[in-house]
């Protein structure tokens, strides 16, 4: 019954509370408008239909250790970028672009590279071809291509196919 006038429940909720959150407020005219934004949210998640994941509870210590590797990784990456912008003249950076040929391919589990990629400070996911494969990423301190390379699909694909597929 309440999928019917509410499709999506844990979304509203999720949006109601980041709403407000946002506005650092719980009067009840910035309530009522949350909700409305919330109910709103959940109907376009209706219209655009996506697939449903299936994840296993025999996914979730991959998915733990996934996340440990990536608070770990975002803590060393923001001081070395801290390191390279404090830096000044002493520290030369080589930015970059770079291709990656990625061999996942289940939308969430790239969905979820992509957040960690553009979470990472130094690190910006800037396309994705999925005819071909590959992922184009900026990088604030790119030394070794190979080394990046290496370090994306050892520490975060082998883990998010394990997953995701």
């Amino acid at each position: 019954m309440i999928r019917r006038v509410l499709p999506h429940p844990f979304l509203f909720v999720a949006l109601l509370v980041m709403w407000l959150m946002l506005n650092q407020s719980l009067a009840p005219g910035t309530f009522l408008f949350g909700a409305l934004v919330a109910f709103g949210g959940s109907w376009a998640m209706v219209a655009l239909d996506p697939p449903k994941a299936r994840l296993r509870l025999s996914r979730l210590p991959p998915a733990l250790r996934l996340a440990g590797r990536v608070l770990i990784d975002v803590f060393r990456s923001n001081l070395a970028v801290a390191r390279i912008i404090l830096g000044g003249t002493e520290r030369r950076t080589h930015s970059g672009f770079m291709t990656l040929r990625l061999d996942l391919t289940d939308r969430y589990g790239l969905a979820v590279l992509a957040i960690i990629m553009t979470c990472t400070p130094g690190t910006q996911w800037v396309h994705y071809d999925p005819a071909r494969g590959t992922l184009l990423l900026h990088v604030l301190d790119l030394v070794d291509e190979r080394e990046w390379a290496n370090l994306i699909k050892q520490r975060y694909e082998t883990l998010l196919r394990e997953i995701f597929e």
